[in-house]
């Protein structure tokens, strides 16, 4: 084309299969003019040397769905627009060669059972019949996924390319975007070598170029470019076109039929970043220079498995840059640092599998203002101020890109960049033998060895070693009292005349409270999903105190920011780290803090659901009577610089009443007794407090408007299709992780989102939403037999209602 419109509604900046895919469902959507900005050719940068497999199982439910979209919509593609895709469905195998791995695979079957997957378990000589050119003799067993296949992905970006034209988009190839107008920290233009041009939407999916084109207006997108290598052999006799794709992760490696030879590639365990100054906007359709040395162990493991390769021609060894983030998980949303800028980048080498579902979720995005089902998991919202570190960044997301194909064990933790945010009492924990994890760069105890235990996760599908440690931890909540440092906890304060009012119209939950008053409270969206899940202390008649979990610090307050009425006077800050947090529970945590408190704590004088402001040992605190683990107790907010006095005190007085240090492996366990919700796991955007049993926490006997009431009126006129049950397995050698097949009557209805050991009541527990279109309420629950399917084994479970430990709430009420 000539010319370039001087406005479009919606613009995409970027031409490889994201882009594309955007672009092409944006323009079917219909709700305004699509323009295509590629600075090269389509298809340059990562997407015309993409290997192209298109696997579906993850880890996560949706983002399983969202592949298996682009499956559904490859296998349509090339009729509706009459360009051929290269698209074949011919199945995916995964192989597994250690006792250990056959468990992860037999625990994915699970989780395809439960995301809706055809996945077959089959012996190695099976394997073998699938695929007669390898050799199976360290091989245990292998899974096989029949709608797993393989794409072209250059002529699978043209046919999305035809489509979106063919539905009214335009595609402006070599144009180089120059940069961008904001009005009032929202995008209003993009300039181009070739004009300029207004919008009122942007969307960047230009890969690589993405971090660098985003941070020009200060959005955040980490990701780096990582050498990724492949290579095409020449014809190999027995590769058939109909060979499924393979993948060998206890070998490191994949393959793929490519015009009657193999591609083969891998994830190496120390893998190369290209660190250019500056990815050069010429870097087209270009390659980096092959690296046999580099290459050639993942060669050396390839002849283990495929003999042939030893004597098959080698056409090429492709080594072509792709975008990896710090997660392994791709980047999706909305930017919180600028409205109406989306980002849709960062796709870890499987673009191709993702490239249709996930620009069928971006478009809707910036349709609708909203997702079309929660990707909280791709969210860039899931990031914070230290991802803006390239150096911090780079090192994290080399670590994900070499444990691509490692055994992903149970609450394994990263660990580069480590130590990063600290707690002012993490020195003090660490000389106790805390365990750490992380989470958002925060270091968190998990739990704490004693002498002689090995200060450190030992990794396995059974029983872990900290097992025995979190049980300790666990029964001095239970038993007298337990300290926990949750600093990490995101907090915000809200303020201004029209405080009241914001949170009113937020806030599922009545708000609307005296001073000293706590609110638990879920924020909703339009179709009544919850988005946030947290704590609200009124500290003033103007001033608000607002706790969350860790994770959601830039989540939460972009949604409170976005979602506050035009025209309310009000701020919102953030004080993470301002405050330190010691949470003190148990039956023993009155006893504990009353000698050092400036205040009576009996129950009288300092209710359940209060806060106050206090002091104890001399620190000033902000104390909040809530609770988390279903015990008696307080948590503990006091300025940082007062935190090491406040905790030595506490530990002090807490001695000779069997004070235990506790971690987050505790709280994990003490919470699935109490059949407390986890955001993220139990509830979320897909899911109404209704769905998930907490009808309790909504004002709908008010007549108080609040985002999200139409939706739950809505569900309460007609039987809700699905209800958060819990689950209890009284087989201790069975170990519940999560994702576990819930079976009713025989039938799948579900899975668990959360699961562990409750060391009270001595069984597996575990929380997952039943099921059913017709309708799920409390007698279609109950009056039913259950089974949980566990890495392929049916085992019985109870099913509850009522939390099994203390239902009526008379612990944490005394």
């Amino acid at each position: 084309m000539t010319d370039l419109p001087t406005s479009a509604k919606y613009i995409v900046i970027g031409g490889g299969i994201v882009g594309c895919s955007t672009a092409y469902h944006l323009a079917r959507l219909g709700k305004g003019d699509v323009l295509l900005l590629e600075q090269a050719t389509l298809t340059a940068g990562s997407t015309w040397h993409a290997a192209g497999l298109v696997g579906q199982l993850r880890t996560n439910a949706n983002i399983t769905r969202l592949l298996g979209y682009s499956i559904d919509l490859y296998d349509r593609l090339e009729a509706e627009t009459g360009q051929a895709t290269g698209w074949k469905q011919n199945g995916g195998l995964r192989l597994a060669c250690t006792a250990e791995r056959w468990i992860e695979v037999q625990r994915q079957a699970t989780t395809a059972r439960s995301f809706g997957l055809e996945m077959r378990l089959l012996s190695a000589e099976e394997a073998q019949n699938l695929w007669p050119l390898m050799q199976v003799d360290d091989v245990i067993g292998a899974a096989f996924l029949p709608t797993d296949g393989q794409a072209n992905p250059a002529d699978i970006t043209q046919a999305l390319a035809k489509g979106a034209r063919q539905a009214g988009a335009v595609i402006a190839e070599n144009t180089t975007v120059t940069g961008f107008e904001l009005d009032q920290g929202r995008i209003r233009a993009v300039r181009t070598c070739r004009g300029h041009i207004t919008c009122e939407k942007l969307v960047l999916a230009c890969g690589q170029w993405t971090r660098e084109l985003a941070a020009t207006i200060g959005i955040n997108v980490p990701l780096v470019p990582v050498q990724h290598q492949y290579l095409i052999t020449e014809p190999i006799p027995g590769v058939t076109p109909e060979l499924p794709t393979l993948r060998d992760p206890d070998r490191l490696t994949y393959y793929k039929e490519e015009v009657g030879g193999l591609v083969m590639g891998g994830y190496e365990p120390n893998p190369i970043a290209w660190q250019p100054a500056s990815v050069p906007a010429d870097f087209a359709h270009q390659l980096l220079p092959e690296n046999w040395d580099h290459f050639e162990p993942m060669m050396a493991l390839a002849l283990g498995r495929v003999p042939a390769l030893e004597t098959a021609g080698v056409k090429m060894l492709i080594n072509g840059p792709e975008s990896f983030t710090p997660d392994g998980n791709f980047i999706l949303g909305e930017a919180p640092e600028v409205a109406n800028v989306f980002i849709g980048a960062g796709f870890n080498a499987f673009g191709i599998a993702a490239g249709g579902g996930a620009g069928m979720a971006l478009a809707e995005w910036v349709a609708n203002d909203a997702p079309p089902f929660d990707l909280w998991i791709v969210d860039i919202r899931r990031f914070g101020q230290g991802h803006r570190d390239t150096g911090w960044v780079r090192a994290r997301t080399l670590e994900a890109y070499a444990r691509h194909y490692a055994i992903a064990w149970p609450l394994d933790e990263m660990t580069t960049g480590r130590p990063r945010r600290r707690s002012p009492l993490y020195d003090r924990l660490k000389a106790k033998n805390a365990v750490f994890g992380e989470k958002l760069g925060w270091e968190r105890a998990n739990w704490f060895a004693r002498a002689g235990e090995q200060a450190a996760d030992i990794h396995g599908f059974g029983r872990q070693n900290w097992f025995a440690p979190v049980g300790r931890e666990h029964r001095a909540a239970r038993e007298t009292a337990a300290l926990f440092d949750q600093t990490s906890f995101a907090k915000f304060e809200l303020a201004g005349p029209d405080a009241e009012a914001a949170l009113a119209w937020l806030c599922a939950n009545d708000t609307s409270k005296p001073e000293g008053r706590l609110t638990y409270t879920q924020l909703l969206n339009d179709r009544g999903g919850v988005e946030a899940d947290l704590t609200v202390a009124r500290l003033a008649q103007d001033r608000f105190y607002i706790v969350t979990g860790t994770g959601f610090a830039t989540r939460d307050r972009d949604w409170i920011s976005r979602n506050i009425p035009n025209g309310m006077t009000v701020t919102l800050e953030e004080v993470t780290s301002a405050w330190a947090v010691l949470s003190l529970f148990g039956p023993k945590a009155r006893t504990i803090l009353q000698p050092l408190a400036s205040t009576d704590l009996a129950n009288a004088a300092f209710p359940f659901a209060h806060s106050r402001e206090i002091h104890i040992a001399g620190c000033p605190v902000r104390a909040l009577r809530v609770t988390y683990v279903g015990e008696l107790g307080w948590e503990l907010h006091t300025p940082v610089d007062y935190a090491a006095t406040l905790f030595d005190a506490l530990v002090k007085e807490g001695e000779p009443h069997g004070l235990a240090l506790a971690g987050y492996r505790a709280i994990e366990s003490l919470r699935l007794e109490k059949a407390y919700r986890a955001w993220g796991s139990d509830i979320g955007p897909d899911h109404s407090p209704l769905h998930a049993g907490l009808g309790w926490a909504v004002k709908l006997e008010t007549d108080i408007p609040f985002k999200g009431r139409e939706a739950l009126v809505r569900q309460q006129s007609s039987p809700l299709t699905r209800r958060l049950a819990g689950f209890t397995v009284a087989d201790p050698a069975v170990t519940l992780w999560g994702r576990e097949t819930i079976r009713r009557n025989g039938e799948a209805c579900g899975w668990l989102g959360s699961a562990g050991w409750g060391y009270t009541i001595e069984q597996g527990i575990g929380l997952g939403y039943i099921r059913s279109p017709k309708g799920v309420d409390d007698a279609y629950i109950l009056d039913a037999s259950y089974e949980l399917e566990v890495a392929g084994r049916l085992v019985p479970a109870e099913v509850f209602l009522k939390a099994p430990y203390d239902p009526k709430n008379e612990r944490v009420k005394g």
